[in-house]
């Protein structure tokens, strides 16, 4: 029987990257598209998952044997900052609909997408898969940091009572084509192009919150998808696996603002504002070295200028359409 793959949360980011690379890796090869498999990518206009009806009659509807599950309430430092409670609970009703949607109807396997941010927030870096519960996460987005973290309790949990075949990804920063450039909800690249933009557009100075001084590791949303290809068909553990490029590929937020500046042929040089409490966690490097002796030295990531050009041609494209906040009337 061919695989009926449903990936929640399809119309997004990553949902996107998944579609692009189904339909542009070699049929067959190891990260294309198989014969007979059947892709179904469901937006949240399809199914409110916070609903456990409407998630059972999404269940129906496609009769799924695996489910890639990236369906969640996200946002930047601000939204999670300012709207905990909301991303505790939206996010915990669409993970607990999911998980045991899937396990009455019998799926053979879920995939489900975490965040760095479940991490404790004192913790030794660099980060490692064994080191989720070891304390409580980051304040700023201690909501969505705990929702997800419960998703890998709940896996384990179906694993032991049930024998559910349920796993996690924890990717580090994605971006690419299709994100969220909402400045009010928007992660940190993707508001910056847009805030890269608008200065020119506007004639206006390039602010940045924050010092600049930050690091963060950024994975191009078409890797990503190979890599969640990769775990869904040969990954048989549920336990977690970091998906991220080497932690020795850390880029500091300033030197992300310049590189978006030169992309965008920017005249001027970004303003930080200097607000050290805007900056968010200082640094969370993440150790992929789990991921890469598993998936082989065969793979590799795209130098990240190349996916950053990518990304900004996409958004100059795109933007009469892309998820911006503004009115395009």
């Amino acid at each position: 029987m061919a695989a009926v793959v449903l990936v929640t949360g399809g119309t997004g980011l990553v949902g996107k990257a998944i579609e692009y690379v189904i339909e542009h890796e070699p049929e067959g090869s190891r990260f294309g598209k198989r014969p007979g498999e059947k892709w179904i990518f469901a937006g949240s206009c399809e199914a409110d998952l916070r609903d456990p009806e409407e998630t059972q009659k999404l269940f129906e509807k496609y009769q799924p044997t695996h489910v890639i599950h990236l369906a969640a309430l996200v946002g930047g430092l601000f939204a999670n900052r300012e709207r905990k409670m909301t991303f505790l609970r939206d996010n915990m009703l669409i993970n607990d609909n999911v998980l045991h949607t899937a396990h009455i109807k019998g799926t053979k396997k879920v995939l489900s997408c975490l965040s760095t941010c479940v991490f404790p927030d004192k913790v030794e870096y660099p980060l490692t898969e064994e080191k989720v519960h070891l304390g409580p996460p980051h304040p700023s987005n201690f909501g969505y940091a705990h929702a997800k973290r419960m998703v890998d309790i709940q896996n384990h949990a179906y694993k032991e009572e049930f024998g559910c075949n349920f796993t996690s990804a924890i990717p580090t920063n994605v971006f690419g084509p299709h994100d969220n450039f909402d400045l009010k909800h928007a992660h940190v690249m993707p508001a910056l192009i847009h805030k890269c933009y608008l200065s020119q557009k506007n004639n206006t100075p390039l602010k940045v919150m924050g010092d600049g001084s930050p690091l963060r590791q950024f994975i191009y949303s078409r890797d990503l998808a190979k890599l969640f290809m990769w775990q869904m068909r040969e990954y048989e553990s549920v336990e977690p696996v970091i998906l991220s490029v080497d932690e020795n590929d850390e880029i500091s937020i300033r030197d992300l603002a310049n590189s978006i500046v030169k992309v965008m042929n920017h005249p001027d040089k970004p303003e930080f504002e200097n607000e050290v409490n805007d900056n968010g966690q200082d640094r969370k490097p993440a150790s992929n070295a789990k991921l890469m002796s598993l998936i082989g030295p065969d793979f590799k990531f795209t130098p990240f200028e190349q996916a950053l050009q990518e990304t900004v041609a996409w958004f100059l494209q795109n933007y009469a359409n892309a998820r911006t906040g503004q009115s395009h009337a």
